[in-house]
């Protein structure tokens, strides 16, 4: 009998894996289609459902490990802002019908719709439940995540598309068109500070353990500004617009892309350059992303999504979709694979060696899978 079982043991171990465990990194594990291309960066729930938007006027909720649709929204028109999620499953996520919405995580009912005066950036939100969003109206809104009540609006000198972010003290980080970063009281809506970059800041900001606020503008360059102060820290110019928000790793390295094809990782307190990883195509707003091993992934407009060492900056592979991964953001789910979106109308899961989210400051765009864009507490 005994020497049965070790008979059946050990056939046991020699079986081939199935499924997704002996599919290698870089693998697609399911693909979701949607009506047009996918800019939106897809935001992960507690329960693992992928949301993401379309440029089919549509929010999708999406199985995260069998990419089996459980609902979409209709909004009223093309979804390129990324969703937000709360603490109560509650989906927030603005259209370029000049509304943010509201809309219940588990049905797909909407709660309620916010009008603003402008195209509606991707939300943030606060640890007392605020939303935070900006518009081409050139405001940033304080939204009632609840009720869908104003809190209260600041104007900018231009449009804002950059997405909040959100301070340990609840100060609010946003860009605009005007050149600018602000710095704005979360509660009052009153400027604390400005600070003047020589280009649009399209970048969002990222926050680092030390509250140094890391934000890329159009005139090429990466700069380190102190979050109490707005005094520049330092600057780092690449060789083209830098319209990617910055993600920061474990050791405090900021990785960024920009228009010149590159991705560039930089020392966080002196913003030296330690490596730089050559695409072939513009890596726009497609922003960084930090699995738990230290790999960085990035989308590019050569169709590709890049899984790259964050330590020595050398690609460990490459995954091609259909067609240019230029805005939608890799996420990176608690199993660590990896979802985006593609100009190819689809959202794709893919097989990584991470195990979720690297433990740092700002590992991916909106800080963590529910993209609430704010410093989590420790």
């Amino acid at each position: 009998m005994k020497h049965t079982f070790i008979a059946l043991l050990a056939l046991c171990l020699c079986l081939p894996l199935t499924g997704a465990e002996k599919k290698k990194p870089g693998t697609v594990l399911w693909e979701f289609e949607t009506g047009y291309p996918v800019v939106s960066s897809p935001a992960i729930g507690s329960d693992g459902t992928v949301y993401v938007g379309s440029l089919d006027k549509k929010l999708y909720a999406i199985n995260g490990k069998s990419g089996v649709k459980l609902w979409e929204f209709d909004t009223g028109h093309v979804v390129d802002s990324s969703p937000a999620i709360g603490s109560d499953g509650t989906v927030y996520i603005g259209s370029a019908d000049k509304k943010l919405y509201a809309v219940n995580g588990k049905s797909g009912v909407k709660l309620w719709e916010f009008d603003t005066g402008g195209y509606v950036s991707s939300p943030a939100i606060g640890s007392d439940g605020t939303i935070y969003v900006g518009s081409l109206d050139k405001k940033l809104y304080a939204i009632n995540g609840k009720s869908g009540v104003k809190l209260w609006e600041f104007e900018t000198g231009y449009d804002v598309t950059s997405s909040p972010a959100i301070g340990s003290d609840g100060t609010v980080y946003v860009g605009s068109y005007d050149k600018k970063l602000y710095a704005i009281n979360g509660k009052s809506g009153a400027k604390l500070w400005e600070f003047e970059t020589g280009g649009e800041v399209y970048s969002s900001p990222a926050i680092g353990s030390d509250g140094t606020i890391y934000v890329g503008s159009t005139d090429k360059k990466l700069y380190a500004i102190n979050g109490k102060s707005g005094v520049k820290l330092w600057e780092f110019e690449t060789g083209d617009w830098v319209i990617s928000s910055p993600a920061i790793g474990s050791d405090g390295t900021v990785y960024v892309g920009s228009y010149d094809k590159k991705l560039y990782a930089l020392n966080g307190k002196s913003g030296v350059k330690l490596w730089e990883f050559k695409t072939g195509g513009i890596v726009s707003s497609s922003s960084p992303a930090i699995g738990s091993d230290g790999t960085v992934y990035v989308g590019s407009t050569d169709n590709k999504l890049y899984a790259i060492n964050g330590k020595s900056g050398v690609k460990l592979w490459e995954f091609k979709t259909g067609g240019i991964v230029s805005s939608s953001s890799p996420a990176i789910g608690s199993d660590g694979t990896v979802y985006v979106g593609s100009a190819d109308n689809k959202l794709y899961a893919i097989k990584t060696d991470s195990h979720g989210l690297a433990k740092s400051p700002w590992p991916m765009r909106g800080q963590n899978p529910l993209h609430t864009g704010r410093v989590m507490k420790k």
